[in-house]
């Protein structure tokens, strides 16, 4: 049995195995910098917004509870499914859009690491769920917030004893509370993800509070452009594997000096910075703006073959909007070079169908990214928003 938080170490990295991933992170860091500057603010903003439901799909499919990202997009417009397995998704989706929200504004004073945080992503998650939303197979209803108050078994790792639990969360803080430059903030993030997964604080959510803290710690770093929940979701079975590994015991006189192993900690913290440069690589080639323009033009082109209210002459405002950010009804008339007529019927479509987004009836419009431009806007970002529905 786990009881005394020694047997947590390794914590960190030792000096030897930090040279090794010291570069990648750099990449990280230096390709999360640039990207803080593509497109405009209103269109990472729509982004940003993009992510959180990404997430939110991402790390409850990790959970084999996900539901269709076209169902999130309706309970974001309060639009709930009739049946009642679905709807449930539904609302643990929107309510990790929620949390996510909320969290990421806590993330704002530098403390995602510390387990107060943690406990409020728990909190953040679970509150926002009915009882009858929080109930365990065994019929015992999740408290928001509130660490286990019993011992349990996880496949075949037994965590440590509830009545430790706080020893335990204090020692993570005492390491982890005083990361420096964002290079270690990305290799206190990894660790602390596995070591909190190691040590299951919580009866249920362990997992989508654990992403959600990576995410949010790293959140001022990506500002919400990227994160690490897609990656994780994409390679699943590598995830869990790197995850099991590096809850091994220390494998002879040469793999540290904690009770646990320092290269498996090692192994799980290239995996995770892997995931992450992935990420951050794969959105800065999507938001590099000749890409942009090309892809603009395609899903213009192929629409105005499909749609006569679609038009070519939609083409440059919209890279404009994209790159520049919001402008006048008027102005984006203007731009398209139509009549008067032609260019209201155009914009009045680019709105219906999501490619244009406008607070009120009459306001300035900015670029948007509705689910079926995805495929031909960000290929590959987000498939599972182009198949069909069940």
């Amino acid at each position: 049995m786990y009881d005394l938080p020694h047997q947590l170490e390794p914590l960190l990295l030792s000096e030897r195995q930090l040279e090794t991933v010291i570069p990648l992170s750099e990449r990280v860091v230096t390709a999360s910098v640039k990207l803080s500057a593509a497109a405009h603010e209103t269109t990472r903003a729509t982004l940003r917004e993009l992510v959180r439901q990404m997430n939110s799909f991402y790390s409850n499919r990790i959970e084999g509870q996900s539901t269709h990202p076209r169902n999130i997009e309706r309970a974001l417009r309060n639009d709930f499914s009739n049946k009642p397995g679905q709807a449930r998704l539904q609302r643990i989706a929107l309510a990790h859009i929620d949390a996510e929200k909320e969290l990421e504004a806590l993330a704002r004073n530098g403390a995602a690491l510390h387990s107060a945080f943690l406990l409020d992503a728990h909190r953040a998650l679970y509150e926002r769920l009915a009882p009858d939303d929080r109930v365990l197979d065994d019929g015992e209803v999740i408290a928001p917030g509130q660490i286990r108050i019993r011992d349990v078994q996880v496949g075949r790792h037994v965590p440590p004893t509830f009545a430790s639990l706080p020893a335990f969360l204090q020692r993570l803080d005492q390491v982890y509370g005083a990361a420096w430059g964002w290079e270690r903030v990305l290799i206190h993030t990894a660790c602390v993800h596995h070591r909190v997964a190691w040590v299951h604080p919580f009866l249920d959510g362990n997992g989508r509070a654990t992403r959600l803290q990576s995410h949010c710690a790293l959140w001022r770093l990506s500002e919400g452009l990227w994160s690490p929940s897609r990656g994780l979701a994409r390679s699943t079975e590598a995830y869990y594997a790197a995850l099991h590994n590096a809850d091994s015991p220390r494998r002879g006189d040469l793999d540290g000096r904690g009770n646990l192993s320092a290269q498996g900690l090692l192994d799980w913290v290239q995996y995770f910075l892997g995931v992450c440069e992935d990420q951050v690589t794969y959105m800065s080639k999507m938001l590099a703006l000749d890409g942009v323009k090309q892809r603009i033009e395609a899903l213009v082109i192929f629409r105005s073959t499909q749609d006569k209210g679609v038009r070519r002459e939609a083409i440059l405002p919209l890279i404009h909007v994209f790159g520049l950010g919001p402008v006048t009804r008027g102005e984006f008339a203007q731009m398209t070079g139509l009549g008067e007529r032609n260019a209201r019927s155009l914009l009045s479509k680019l709105l219906a169908t999501g490619l244009l987004v406008s607070d009120t009836p009459y306001g300035p419009v900015r670029f948007g990214l509705p689910l079926d431009a995805l495929g031909m806007l960000f290929p590959n970002l987000y498939p599972e928003a182009n198949l069909p529905l069940d």
